[in-house]
């Protein structure tokens, strides 16, 4: 088929592999590229950067809302659009373009955590399960009618990083096989269960010790690596990147042996951390060269 694919993360990269590995992706849509590193010099998206690996035409534009842009999709007489956490709002003339719509993969099992922020919603809830949705996109926030989910459990050891990665190769095996039975039979969501996975602010980083040790391993694991859950360790501000629940009990934030902290409820072992300057570290590591209070901010 004549594909469109739109996307710009990581996340999105092993999707556009495995479409251009069998489909015609006609051009690929990204965010276009942003300032970045030291020199703050502009620099392409994963996606684009993809595309370039594999001869794509890439087009970058900063909205799809002039009459312009949208001919130019239209123009491109697709079959399909596929949508991978591309970063734009797509106009009803967009959505209605290739011959069977747009497709968005996403990364929940609709319509439990629509929009931003799904993976890092899913841990900090501490839901047992999530998975990947192939939605028929409409002009909702994630609104759209089900083609085709997959499921995987989430391991109380499980990271974003983890699931992110994980899920990102589910998405790509899904919208393959998606396309290849294309026209599917689309469920509607049900009005029940609807949840909300708003962006993920920096506030919510910082741990307070006096909350109970199964929300702040959530909120660990759900933040790494980025922002990064952190605390204060005497006067150094370090993020705290994988936990599990262990034994044992105390004031909250105190120091109880090694790396395990009491919390309001229970206690937590910190299994990787990372320092300011630093990269991250397991916590044998950290505590070979940081000397830990009897309690911690």
């Amino acid at each position: 088929m004549r594909v469109i694919f739109m996307g710009t993360p990581d996340f999105s990269v092993p999707a556009l592999r495995a479409i251009a590995a069998s489909h015609e992706v006609v051009a690929v849509y990204s965010q276009p590229p942003r300032a970045a590193g030291r020199g703050q010099k502009p620099r392409p998206s994963p996606v684009h950067r993809t595309a370039d690996e594999l001869g794509l035409p890439v087009r970058t534009p900063e909205r799809l809302k002039s009459p312009e842009d949208q001919a130019e999709f239209a123009a491109l007489d697709a079959d399909v659009a596929v949508v991978v956490a591309y970063g734009l709002i797509l106009p009803q003339a967009v959505l209605d373009a290739p011959r069977l719509g747009c497709l968005n993969i996403h990364a929940s099992l609709l319509p439990r955590w629509r929009g931003a922020a799904p993976i890092h919603r899913a841990i900090m809830a501490g839901d047992a399960e999530t998975g990947v949705a192939i939605m028929q996109m409409e002009a909702g926030l994630d609104t759209g009618p089900v083609l085709a989910e997959t499921r995987t459990l989430i391991g109380p050891q499980d990271t974003t990083a983890d699931l992110h990665d994980r899920l990102s190769a589910m998405g790509a095996e899904l919208i393959t096989r998606t396309l290849e039975n294309l026209p599917l039979p689309a469920t509607q969501q049900p009005a029940d269960g609807v949840t909300y996975a708003n962006k993920i602010d920096k506030a919510e980083a910082r741990i307070d010790w006096n909350r109970p040790a199964t929300e702040i391993d959530r909120q660990i694991r759900a933040l790494s690596p980025f922002p990064g859950a952190w605390c204060m360790i005497g006067e150094e501000r370090v993020k705290l990147l994988r936990s599990r629940l262990t034994e044992g009990s105390g004031v909250a934030g105190q120091v109880i042996t090694g790396f395990v902290i009491a919390c309001g409820e229970g206690a937590i072992e910190i299994l990787e951390a990372q320092r300011e300057g630093k990269r991250p570290m397991p916590a044998s590591e950290i505590l070979r060269g940081l000397t830990l209070p009897e309690s911690l901010g």
